[in-house]
């Protein structure tokens, strides 16, 4: 969460991705590289100044058959050039018509710890013609993912036991082995990644204009989405002279603490699930019951008291009732908690924990047109102990191969840089206290998102290193004034919950709101004339919409 990986014990949601980066996730990643091998340190040839990095040329080489590869060098510690240096891997995807060519477009799929090569190299299927005519696609995987220096800290067995851990503590024996899970994980990434206070986005943030230099653009030309619009909101903070055009897609809230995110975004998979569940009960082969008498909601969260969650679907299935909704949650809730007592089976004979049926659940519901109908097929599979959809559907999410391998390292990755961009010091009575309201206000995700900020407590802090690292990350940002700018939230989006596109528009100054009314994760490339002819045309021109926009599919 917050980022891209609705984990166990680690970051249980993180804003990922979603359906944008499954179609591009190819590369396997089995065999755990010590981050040390990849981590250049200082010596003869390696800049000694801000401005030598700036200054390099990237020697392209033909990869992937119709892209070009290069590696970038960025400072491992930008206030001491002396600790060394990372290498960045780039790739590009070169403009058709380079006589009229407008410049790069770099852009990142979200994560933390997705990979922009892989993006990249699906760029023929996120952009129009138009803009691959004009645009270079750059995609390049930030620090401590993919190709750039990796984090690794668990193998890959160790990944599959975290997802399957309880990831909703519900006693003091579960509690206690949770945070040893948590402690274990924190200290295997600590063993393996020797600069592991040098991985927060506020220095990918930086190595983006590295790179931008690098491309020989003046200006950032750039996409982001989900998680990726933090890493371009830092940047426009940082650097609001080198901004071009800059679409944030799936926008982050940058000034929502740990706690708030999780809690926001508890709440957005709770509607979600809503919306799906209004879906399903207007059909006939819904598996849910319409007339269940499951009645373990808390009374709080019912039609009455809780308008903006159930009775927004409400308007687009006027056959189903409020009640049936509820009822549906509670289906859901009764399903989670028969798995934490009795796993379901799968064809392959893996174990579908509690964990990873919530994990599939979330997953689902990313894209409506085809996690949908997965999910009801998971259902009905789950009515006679069978999780072998669930299961997929959580494999989906992970990018777990059939052979047991994981496609990246994006889980591990996830857990350092959200560690060091959102460090939460709230004490483990106040989390405890914290997640009777997450339960209270997000009934189906909320428990398993309440602890979710518990595993950053092991991190180190400032200081902890040798290298003199600087403190989290985290900032408070309450104003960006730069060039013109475009946001895209999507109402019922699970993973950036709309209220943060909302509120980073009001943050950057001379941005565009273009609302997307629809389900599923992110707006742009979904479908919408209205977001895309729009994001187009900002892009090619430079011409932003003269005011803000509301879209629908």
């Amino acid at each position: 969460m917050l980022k891209n990986t609705f984990k166990t014990f680690t970051v249980l949601v993180a804003l990922i991705a979603g359906s944008t980066l499954s179609a591009s996730a190819s590369v396997n990643i089995s065999a755990r590289t010590h981050v040390g091998a990849l981590a250049t340190t200082f010596s003869a040839g390696i800049p000694t100044t801000l401005a030598g990095y700036q200054t390099q040329k990237l020697a392209w080489k033909t990869c992937n058959d119709n892209f070009q590869c290069s590696t970038l060098r960025v400072p491992i510690d930008y206030s001491n050039l002396k600790t060394g240096s990372f290498n960045i891997g780039v790739l590009r995807y070169q403009a058709i018509k380079q006589k009229s060519h407008i410049g790069s477009l770099v852009i990142n799929p979200g994560g933390p710890g997705a990979s922009g090569i892989d993006y990249a190299m699906a760029a023929e299927y996120i952009f129009s013609p138009d803009i691959l005519d004009k645009y270079d696609v750059v995609g390049f995987d930030p620090r401590g993912v993919g190709k750039s220096a990796p984090i690794h800290c668990l193998t890959d067995k160790e990944t599959d036991a975290s997802y399957s851990a309880d990831s909703k503590p519900d006693n003091p024996v579960e509690l206690k082995a949770y945070l040893a899970n948590a402690k274990s994980y924190v200290a295997k990434c600590q063993a393996s990644t020797p600069n592991i206070m040098h991985y927060s986005t506020l220095d990918a943030a930086r190595d983006m204009d590295v790179l931008r230099a690098a491309l020989g653009d003046s200006k950032l030309n750039y996409v982001g989405k989900s998680y990726g619009t933090y890493l371009g909101t830092l940047y426009a903070k940082l650097f609001p002279g080198n901004v071009g055009r800059v679409v944030l897609d799936g926008a982050i809230n940058p000034n929502a603490s740990s706690r708030d995110q999780n809690l926001v975004q508890a709440v957005g998979f709770d509607h979600a699930l809503n919306a799906f569940i209004a879906e399903c009960l207007a059909r006939r082969d819904c598996p849910l019951s319409s007339t269940s008498g499951v009645q373990t909601l808390n009374t709080s969260y019912n039609h009455q008291s809780k308008p903006a969650v159930i009775q927004s679907v409400i308007a687009l299935h006027s056959a189903v009732t409020p009640a049936q909704i509820t009822s549906g949650a509670a289906q859901f809730i009764a399903l989670f908690k028969a798995t934490s007592l009795k796993p379901l089976t799968s064809r392959s004979r893996r174990a579908v924990t509690e964990s990873l049926v919530v994990l599939g659940t979330a997953s689902a519901l990313y894209d409506n047109t085809s996690g949908w109908p997965q999910l009801r097929t998971a259902l009905r599979e789950a009515k006679s102990g069978n999780g072998t959809t669930f299961l997929a559907l959580a494999d989906q999410y992970s990018q777990r191969n059939p052979n047991g391998t994981y496609a990246n390292n994006e889980s591990d990755a996830s857990l350092v840089i959200d560690c060091l961009d959102w460090h939460d010091s709230r004490t483990l009575a106040q989390v405890q206290s914290d997640a009777k309201m997450f339960a209270t206000q997000a009934p189906v995700f909320g428990p398993y998102l309440a602890y979710n900020a518990l595993s950053c407590q092991y991190f180190p802090t400032a200081g902890a290193t040798a290298s003199g690292a600087s403190s989290p990350t985290s900032t408070n940002i309450a104003s960006i004034n730069t060039t013109p700018i475009i946001i895209v939230g999507t109402t019922r989006d699970p993973a950036t919950p709309y209220q943060w596109a909302v509120a980073l528009h009001k943050i950057i100054q001379n941005s565009r709101l273009i609302s997307l009314n629809a389900d599923g994760h992110t707006g742009q490339g979904r479908g919408s004339d209205c977001v895309d002819s729009a994001v187009d045309k900002y892009l090619l021109t430079g011409v932003i919409p003269a005011k803000d926009l509301a879209c629908s599919l």
